[in-house]
């Protein structure tokens, strides 16, 4: 199986409670690569590349997030590999 592409839009308490950096940091620690934002309504936007089990693994740390969160829903539509990402990064939203 080759590398996997996930889009993400996490619901809930995600805003200032430093929810990107959170996901930043899981991401680096599993070598993911892509970026996350806020979103203006309220919810987080990422974009996650790697091999399935890293992805998959970014999901379970992404649906527990930092304690001052509150996770109410990780939607998620698997996506093509684009392999344009050779990091994870924060993005202004």
């Amino acid at each position: 199986m080759g590398p996997v592409a996930a889009e993400l839009i996490i619901t809930g308490v995600v805003h200032g409670v430093g929810y990107r950096y959170y996901c930043y940091r899981k991401a680096q620690a599993l070598s993911v690569k892509g970026w996350v934002a806020n979103r203006h309504d309220g919810s987080v936007a990422v974009w996650a590349e790697g091999v399935r089990s890293a992805v998959e693994a970014l999901i379970v740390e992404l649906k527990l997030g930092p304690p001052a969160s509150t996770v109410t829903n990780v939607a998620v539509k698997w996506r093509e590999f684009s392999g344009r990402y050779d990091s994870f990064n924060i993005e202004m939203g």
